[in-house]
């Protein structure tokens, strides 16, 4: 018995062995260029009708949204503009006094010195001058009580309030922001800036406008707190300069330009000295290259072995 079933199992063994192996070799996949040319064009076309009403139905979601009031500041030609032109020092000096004048009141600088004007639109006796105008909480004292003092050229922008909550309360509710690098914050930059002073006017009809609120297309939202800043004859220059609305917007931006970036000049000046060191290096660096050291890349060295 033991034997049969050895024998039987052996022979189904065999069987199985001998057995046809069935191979399965995967499906070849259909790719575009494989199809026909109608359906490739049917394809290409539904693929085109597609993304067209997709872009043109992104297109008239974004008309009807209530930005479509807000207005982008146009690009205005100001002469510091070009690749080597330097920023209007004497329209710097211009905006600070429109600065000080106007927009302190409500404005902080917080991050400019006094001694940040010396050399760039004032002297420093004139500086000097102006930072003693203010009074200054300092000490404590050898006696350890507070004083007040002179400002001096090394002391920051005085604040126009002592902490934020106290702006709040003084602006209904709204925080004058800081100035000194208001033109880099803004998408814009000075153009934005321009065309915020000088952009203020009746709301169209059908737009509800909150009180305490001035309408204003450039700014977000189109309702702001500030009131109109400036207008013709703001204040007098120094220099006698005609005190217009868009002269004293000019002014103001050139110097929180300059606040903003105030290695705008130097900056402009080592690139001119880079270009110029170029045009000497790179002809030199061309005929090295082509006229000397292409003669040693190519020099053929050939050793013979010693007989």
């Amino acid at each position: 018995m033991a034997a049969l079933r050895v024998v039987v199992l052996s022979g189904c063994g065999r069987v199985l062995l001998n057995a046809p192996k069935t191979l399965h070799t995967p499906r070849a996949r259909m790719s575009f260029a494989s199809l026909p040319r109608g359906r490739k064009v049917a394809l290409t076309t539904l693929g085109v009708l597609t993304t067209g009403g997709a872009g043109l139905a992104l297109m008239l979601h974004q008309s009807v949204k209530a930005s479509d009031l807000e207005l982008h500041p146009p690009s205005f030609p100001w002469s510091h503009n070009g690749l080597l032109s330097s920023l209007d020092h004497a329209s710097i000096r211009r905006g600070y006094q429109v600065y000080k004048q106007v927009c302190a009141a409500c404005h902080s600088m917080e991050y400019l010195a006094f001694r940040n004007l010396v050399g760039v639109s004032h002297t420093e006796e004139e500086v000097k001058a102006l930072a003693e105008e203010i009074e200054v909480v300092d000490g404590p004292d050898e006696s350890g009580e507070m004083f007040t003092r002179p400002g001096k050229l090394s002391d920051y922008f005085p604040k126009p309030y002592a902490n934020p909550e106290a702006a709040r309360a003084a602006n209904s509710g709204a925080l004058p922001p800081d100035l000194s690098y208001i033109v880099s914050a803004r998408h814009g930059g000075e153009d934005y800036v321009f065309s915020l002073l000088t952009g203020y006017c009746d709301p169209p009809a059908g737009v509800p406008l909150r009180e305490e609120l001035y309408y204003n297309p450039y700014f977000p939202g189109q309702a702001i707190a500030m009131a109109p800043p400036i207008y013709n004859e703001v204040l007098e220059y120094e220099d006698g300069t005609p005190a217009t609305m868009s002269q004293v917007a000019k002014d103001v931006c050139t110097f929180l330009k300059w606040a903003a970036e105030p290695e705008h000049d130097q900056r402009k000046c080592m690139g001119l000295k880079l270009l110029m060191g170029c045009a000497v290096v790179i002809p030199l660096v061309y005929y090295l290259k082509r006229h000397r050291w292409s003669v040693l890349k190519s020099r053929k060295i050939a050793y013979r072995p010693p007989k």
